[in-house]
């Protein structure tokens, strides 16, 4: 599959697998165990938690779309951290990026008061790289942040890493592969809540972590195989499903956010628009902040719930839903106030969500 461009290889995910049949889409393997031809042989499935023929189709066109030379899917997003965190020596120094998702500063929070990790966060690109030393061990990355939208350069990222030994993780999870791919820009391990734009249709709960570092793939997989936490054969199917439209789904959500993001920037209700430009995140920062409960409540198009990357506009309130465990002086310090709303700019008509926020944001 990897000869292919892209887009051939998200609409061919699974297809000719079962060539017994001829079954164009690929089979859901259900079955825990797997029989053995004979004593001493194996048909390379043994047991599902250690490989799963769905799975495994799944793992394969990630890793092709990342183009690196390995996947791993697990049971969530934070599955996926936990299992890569999990594998690190206790002790180790970690550079990372402030403006992140609530629940990786959660875990962080919790394995530093522990006494397991040391983290060092930074705002900027430049405070990133003045950070980084020769006690760094790893260092963390979403680009662009959640909700903050800042984008680093992973390439200098990279350099600035490997000079001094260290290994650098990127949370690809609010581009996806259609508008980046870190490993090639010389990211170490890649990581994505695929319960997002991967799977896209909100109904599926799963993680990836993509690497072409063959070392630090087997340990991942070790470890997986070792602690559980895998994907479904269902869910695996069902995010193989999502995956065949996401350059499709991309390609309309950031079409639609371009759009959005013209009114609220022309909005008198509103004070800032941060949006890099591509992919269907925008977060926005209201004129009131006391309205926002009434702005909620108004939208009829856009449903106020938490995750993102759906085919439906989904808008969150991050101080009291993503990021309600960061405290509050310390989201104010880096600019996470209670005025910001984040959206995830589905494939609905653009005037329906245009004029949805606009009867929200500006009737009274």
């Amino acid at each position: 599959m990897t000869e292919f461009q892209r887009d051939t290889i998200l609409a061919h995910a699974g297809i000719r697998s079962d060539e017994k049949t001829g079954a164009l889409i690929a089979p859901i393997y259900l079955s825990t165990t797997y029989q053995h031809p004979e004593f001493g042989q194996s048909t390379g499935y043994d047991y599902t938690r250690t490989k799963n023929p769905t799975r495994a189709l799944l793992e394969e066109t990630l890793a092709a779309i990342e183009k690196a030379d390995h996947a791993v899917v697990t049971s969530s997003g934070m599955a996926a951290l936990v299992l890569l965190f999990n594998g690190f020596p206790t002790g180790s120094k970690i550079v990372a990026a402030r403006d992140l998702y609530g629940g990786s500063y959660r875990w962080f929070q919790q394995q530093e008061e522990a006494g397991r990790f040391a983290f060092t966060y930074c705002q900027t690109e430049v405070e990133l790289l003045e950070s980084i030393s020769e006690e760094t061990d790893y260092v963390f990355i979403e680009t662009p942040t959640n909700p903050l939208m800042v984008e680093f350069d992973i390439e200098t990222l990279a350099k600035a890493t490997h000079a001094v030994g260290a290994k650098l993780i990127v949370d690809n999870t609010f581009y996806s592969p259609i508008y980046q791919n870190p490993i090639p820009l010389g990211a170490d391990v890649v990581l994505h809540s695929a319960t997002k734009y991967l799977s896209g249709h909100n109904d599926v709960l799963g993680g990836v972590l993509i690497t072409s570092d063959q070392e630090l793939y087997e340990k991942i997989y070790f470890d997986q195989y070792t602690t559980g936490p895998t994907l479904s054969p269902l869910d695996s199917y069902l995010l193989m499903r999502g995956l065949k439209t996401l350059s499709l789904r991309m390609e309309r959500s950031t079409q639609n956010a371009l759009k959005v993001v013209d009114y609220l920037q022309s909005s008198p209700a509103v004070k800032e628009v941060l949006y890099t430009g591509k992919g269907g995140m925008v977060s926005f920062k209201v004129v009131d902040e006391a309205k926002i409960p009434s702005i909620l409540n108004r939208l009829r198009v856009f449903t106020f719930a938490e995750s993102l990357g759906g085919v439906e506009s989904l808008i969150t309130y991050p101080a009291t839903q993503t990021h309600i465990d960061v405290p509050r002086e310390l989201r104010y310090s880096y600019g996470l106030t209670d005025d910001l709303l984040r959206l995830s700019i589905g494939i609905e008509d653009a005037q329906d969500l245009i004029q949805d926020l606009r009867q929200a944001l500006e009737e009274d």
